[in-house]
């Protein structure tokens, strides 16, 4: 069932739809093993940190978020890309070997999955990470219980690179790290 969507850098003036697919996606119940934060401590931040985040994602060569949209105007779907520089710490408190971009807050609504969404905005961010100078690669980490996404990455080109960590607050469980080099 394919679809069509306008994919698109966010601006920063949506900031309340940034806000409200962020928490749309924390409602999920993929949630536990998508993402690092909880939909309380999302929901619980002020107005200005979403206009900070919609405006820092918008423009800007460090971060930039892009959305799927329906042609009525619904954001069915979105995804982050974060630069990385090498010698930086990353999230999970390495340090980045080489200049990147990091993927992350992948999410698309539940009745959207399978309509070619997901591939249309992992064509635009990986396409944007590639115009980026010096920029030979694109991560993603996913967590070890969850197979729809893993499947959807390996389907799109990204492989296995060895590493893994502990999911913050379940030492028991891990996040594989997947990488897309540049063709």
């Amino acid at each position: 069932m394919e679809h069509e969507y306008v994919v698109r850098a966010v601006r920063a003036d949506e900031w309340p739809q940034v806000r409200e697919l962020r928490l749309a996606a924390l409602r999920d119940p993929a949630a536990p093993v998508a993402f690092l934060e909880t939909y309380e401590d999302a929901a619980a931040k002020p107005d200005s940190y979403w206009q900070e985040r919609a405006a820092g994602a918008s423009r800007g060569l460090s971060a930039r978020q892009f959305v799927a949209v329906e042609p009525h105007g619904t954001w069915v779907g979105s995804v982050t890309a974060l630069v990385e520089e090498a010698g930086a710490a990353d999230v999970f408190g390495g340090v980045v070997e080489q200049r990147q971009a990091h993927l992350v807050g992948v999410f698309v609504r539940p009745e959207h999955r399978g309509s070619g969404a997901t591939d249309a905005l992992f064509e635009a961010v990986v396409g944007w990470a590639w115009t980026l100078e010096g920029l030979e690669r694109v991560r993603l980490y996913v967590h070890e219980g969850n197979p729809r996404a893993q499947a959807f990455y390996r389907r799109f080109g990204f492989v296995r690179s060895g590493g893994a960590v502990p999911v913050p607050g379940d030492p028991s469980s891990r996040e594989f790290e997947l990488v897309l080099k540049k063709p």
